[in-house]
Parts: structure tokens; C-alpha cells; sequence
């Protein structure tokens, strides 16, 4: 009787037996059931990320009202649907340009499901700083620690179990340019996507008892001015700290405006 032959070492994170098996890449994005979105510095390979999980069926146009392009992709993973949105890499989220603009908007108020932040594993210092301020607005995160083969090729060694449980997050090492980690990937946000991971994020701690009942108070007064508006501490803080942009917006009332906007751009048509 023949048995069926095993797959070699390393075959089942291959991008063709994930493709065959449990990821299948360039679905219909008609209609979805999580939507994720990707973050990163520049230069972290986020977008072979993107393309390893989409494949080639993408649609490409630029975010409403702005230059900057946007791309979007669909995979399946167990019978499950998932819309990835790539947002402009970006170092940081206090927007001093339209790409940190752009993201962090989204991430404030397109309420992804899911938030992938792509980090280098050869600069995790200076990459962390944007993983730090995803998860300052958003729960559902999960780190993809790319380049680890780079990252083994200078003889670095990165402890991502230690990682995630300092985060609070799930950690997943990859190589996305040999499909090395995708199946972890994949796993891990569909976890947290559908509540069977609860992350517990690090926060810094960084406000006194006055700065405090101020962003409390800010918040309150957002909130009332905006019904329904997610994110209320960080428009806070972002006022507090004199960000020109968040506070044309809310003096213009815009801020409403933009929130309903980015909110139905995340949300099945």
C-alpha cells in the first residue's frame, strides 16, 4: 500500500503548500469578515507582507481626497475572509506628514480588526516606537517580526517569546521573501481576530496626576462635541501636545466628518 510521501523540512511554511493548504490568497473583496490593517517603518518589507498574503489579485487606487496610493488585498485562511489594507509606511503616528497622516487616521477611526505592525528585526529599537504608539490606540495588534533571515545572517538573535510577553501582544518571526513565519501569521490574526487571543498591550505610563484629569476632562469634552467617536483620549492627548492638525479639525468640526469617512472606507460595502 502506498503511503503518502511526508513534506520536507520547512515545506509547510512555503508560500505553495500555504497557498494549497491554509491560505488562500486573491479572494473576492466584495465581502469580507475582519478587516486588517498593515503598518510599518519604511524599508521593513511590509509590502512583500502584503503581497505574500494577496498574491496578485489587488486593487490599487490612491486613499479618498489624497495623492498617496492605496492598495488592498483579500485571503481566505479557514474558511474565513480578511480584507488587508497596506498604510503608507510611516515612522510615527503624530503626523507630520500625509503618509503618518493617512495611517493613523485609519487606525483611529477605520477600527481595523486587526492591526499587523511589520517590524525590522536588525532595528527593532528604532522600530518598536511605532509598535508602542499602534498599540497606545488600538488592542488588537500582532507584531511580524521581519527579516530574520538578515537578522540570523549578522548573527542576531531576537528572544520573540520574550518579545510578545513584554508587548503583550503575539510576536511572529518571518521571512516573508522565502514565506518563512506566513502560516504563524496567518494564526495569529485570525486568533485576534475572532477574540481567541486577547491581547493585553503595553502602555508607557507616562501622565502625572494633573496631566491626567486634563486628558480625562479633554476627552469628556471631545466626546460630547463628537458623539461616537472613537479614540476620544488620543484626540486628547494630541491636543494637549499642540498638534495643529487635530485641532483645525476639531475646531472646524471636520473631525466628524473624517471619522464617518475613514469608518465607512474600513467597513464592507
Amino acid at each position: 500500500m502506498k503511503t503518502k510521501a511526508s513534506a520536507p523540512p520547512g515545506c509547510e511554511a512555503c508560500p505553495v503548500h500555504l497557498a494549497g493548504n491554509l491560505l488562500k490568497r486573491g479572494v473576492d473583496m466584495e465581502d469580507w469578515d475582519f478587516v486588517v490593517a498593515l503598518a510599518g517603518n519604511p524599508n521593513t518589507g511590509k509590502s512583500t507582507v502584503f503581497n505574500a498574503l494577496t498574491g496578485l489579485r489587488q486593487h490599487t487606487g490612491n486613499w479618498p481626497g489624497k495623492t498617496v496610493a492605496r492598495a488592498e488585498g483579500g485571503f481566505g485562511y479557514r474558511d474565513v475572509r480578511y480584507k488587508l489594507i497596506d498604510l503608507p509606511g510611516t515612522y510615527s503616528l503624530l503626523s507630520t506628514s500625509m503618509d503618518e497622516e493617512i495611517a493613523r487616521d485609519f487606525l483611529l477611526f477605520g477600527r481595523p480588526d486587526v492591526t499587523v505592525v511589520v517590524v525590522d528585526a536588525n532595528r527593532l529599537e528604532r522600530n518598536l516606537n511605532l509598535a508602542l504608539q499602534v498599540m497606545e490606540i488600538t488592542d488588537r495588534v500582532v507584531i511580524c517580526l521581519n527579516l530574520m533571515d538578515e537578522a540570523r545572517r549578522h548573527g542576531l538573535k531576537v528572544d520573540d517569546r520574550r518579545l510578545a510577553r513584554d508587548l503583550g501582544v503575539p510576536v511572529v518571526p518571518t521571512s516573508a521573501r522565502y514565506g518563512e513565519g506566513l502560516n504563524e501569521l496567518v494564526g495569529a490574526i485570525e486568533e485576534v481576530a475572532t477574540g481567541k487571543f486577547v491581547c493585553k498591550p503595553y502602555r508607557i505610563e507616562y501622565l502625572s496626576g494633573a496631566l491626567k484629569t486634563a486628558v480625562k476632562q479633554l476627552a469628556a469634552e471631545v466626546e460630547e462635541r463628537f458623539p461616537g467617536l472613537p479614540n476620544s483620549r488620543w484626540v486628547a492627548l494630541r491636543l494637549l501636545d499642540g498638534d495643529a492638525r487635530m485641532r483645525n479639525v476639531v475646531q472646524s468640526g471636520e473631525l466628524g466628518e473624517l471619522a464617518r469617512h475613514v469608518d465607512i472606507v474600513g467597513e464592507p460595502a
